[in-house]
């Protein structure tokens, strides 16, 4: 067994803890718990089960994550806006880390069949665009909006989980793969027109950035969504009308899409000037609308299945909620929050 280091670093991030909270929780000292988190010493098995328990996972999680394909800490795809603080990126990178890791514990005990694949394409030979088009064929995805985009997701075995990352977090997704297997983790406070362009965006990522990420990965994955959500040769008849503020409402109620990234939309295909672009900016500001569009609610909701589905079908093999923590690594059902049969649980806010 190699040390518990990393994992144990993570998983105390994943909660929003400082070396200080542990330490004092399980009555050691900050210095004890910086050797173990960086494999400079090994604590006891008293000691490792009551940082097991203050942290919500098993003994066992704590000591085999390093089973995962590759180390524990890489750098996950996020959609992250300019501002937000790097304390909560990395915070909610690490819980994706661990859902990662909870999750390639039960990948071992449910086998997944996926309707679908996730095909990979390397950005310096394909366009966005292009893999963006390839995708919805090969999914066979119908002509118009994608009307519920985790149903796809789902179908690709693709684990999308959602988790509070609160208002101010200014982070709408990340995304990693579990082996064969992609999660993807998205803010459940964002509005589902945010949600759809988070998910089609991490998609993105994960089609165009499998094996290697370039400087242009998040304008790539921002070409990409824009595609899949408003294909090109089906939006830009639409956009060559007059555009104004009730024009796009309809055309977010139809294609599922922002107001905000309709413009950009129209922008992008030459379907309205620089001048006009700004011009709808300015009307949206002056309502209010830049940061509260309207009709996000009257949108069909995006809720992902998978994680339930794996839930229920170790359910359906006589394991109880117990058994299902304990073999997803979590201390108790209480601390299991994705994998539980019944009505979902909020996970916490940052």
């Amino acid at each position: 067994m190699t040390g518990i280091g990393e994992v144990l670093e993570t998983a105390r991030r994943a909660r929003g803890l400082s070396q200080h909270d542990v330490a004092d929780a399980i009555g050691i000292t900050q210095a004890a718990l910086s050797r173990y988190e960086h494999d400079l010493r090994a604590p006891d098995r008293d000691v490792l089960s009551r940082l097991a328990e203050a942290l919500g996972v098993t003994p066992s999680l704590l000591e085999h994550g390093e089973r995962m394909e590759g180390g524990i800490a890489v750098g996950s795809h996020m959609r992250r806006r300019a501002t937000a603080r790097p304390t909560v990126w990395r915070e909610l990178e690490a819980r994706l880390n661990m859902l990662r890791l909870h999750a390639s514990r039960l990948m071992e005990e449910v086998s997944i069949r996926a309707d679908r694949q996730i095909p990979t394409f390397d950005p310096i030979d394909t366009s966005p665009e292009a893999a963006a088009r390839m995708l919805r064929a090969q999914w066979r995805i119908p002509v118009g909006p994608i009307h519920s985009l985790t149903n796809w997701l789902d179908a690709a075995g693709v684990l999308v989980v959602e988790d509070d990352f609160g208002t101010a977090a200014r982070v709408d997704g990340l995304s990693q793969w579990v082996g064969a297997y992609p999660v993807v983790l998205i803010n459940s406070s964002a509005p589902t027109d945010r949600k759809r362009l988070t998910l089609a965006h991490e998609l993105g990522h994960l089609v165009l950035h499998s094996e290697y990420v370039d400087e242009d990965a998040e304008l790539q994955a921002n070409a990409f969504a824009a595609e899949l959500l408003m294909p090109a040769a089906e939006i830009t008849p639409i956009l060559r009308g007059r555009m104004t503020l009730d024009t796009l409402l309809d055309l977010k109620r139809y294609w599922g899409t922002s107001m905000q990234s309709l413009i950009e939309r129209a922008f992008t295909l030459g379907t309205i000037t620089a001048q006009e672009r700004s011009n709808l900016y300015k009307r949206l500001s002056a309502r209010g609308m830049r940061t509260q569009e309207p009709a996000s609610n009257q949108l069909a909701p995006e809720v992902p299945r998978l994680a339930r589905h794996i839930a229920e079908s170790l359910h359906s093999k006589g394991l109880d909620a117990g058994e299902i923590a304990q073999l997803a690594g979590f201390s108790s059902p209480r601390e299991n929050l994705v994998f539980s049969v019944g009505e979902p649980r909020p996970l916490h806010a940052v």
